[in-house]
């Protein structure tokens, strides 16, 4: 498995050299071509509009928090008391008991589950409108400033080119 990610390391690296080495080549013909950066995580987390998304989802999803919350304090109750009459119940009775727990636990792991999939759904359609209004403002600096290119990952980034905070500042208006 090493081997794999020091296989996969060194094609990025490569990649990643290659890519620089164009641009270097592109910029050094084109008398000079500009480059910004942008961290995107930033705009998802620092922006008004992500907080506002915060707000709203843990405002929408807190109810049903309570309840998986709830569910799972019942579960580890009845598992409590169970461990503790179980050695006292009849066979018939501690068969009973045992199936109901393990209804139990599936019906909470159905809950936890469909919680966390319905959250993590709200949480990408929120995403992906502060994305899109990013995007679009990125795209306006990038031309207001004659940029020949914006970039959203790499391993490091000048101070210079980073953009960030001039996107963060318009998402925000």
């Amino acid at each position: 498995m090493l081997n794999t990610v020091k296989a996969s390391l060194s094609r990025s690296l490569l990649l990643a050299a290659a890519c620089a080495g164009v641009m270097a080549h592109a910029q050094a013909q084109t008398g000079g071509g500009r480059i910004g950066f942008v961290y995107t995580e930033r705009l998802m987390t620092e922006s008004r509009l992500a907080k506002a998304a915060d707000a709203k989802m843990q405002a929408e999803f807190s109810k049903r928090q309570k309840q998986v919350d709830e569910m799972v304090q019942r579960f580890k109750q009845a598992r409590e008391k169970f461990d503790e009459e179980a050695p006292k119940l009849s066979d018939v009775d501690r068969t009973r008991r045992t199936r109901e727990l393990l209804d139990m636990e599936k019906d909470m792991q159905r809950m936890q589950r469909e919680y966390n999939e319905d959250l993590f759904q709200r949480k990408n359609e929120e995403r992906a409108a502060i994305a899109q209004k990013a995007f679009k403002l990125i795209e306006q600096v990038a031309e207001q400033e004659h940029l020949d290119a914006v970039l959203q990952e790499a391993v490091w980034s000048s101070p210079r080119i980073d953009i960030t905070d001039k996107i963060l500042k318009l998402l925000d208006k």
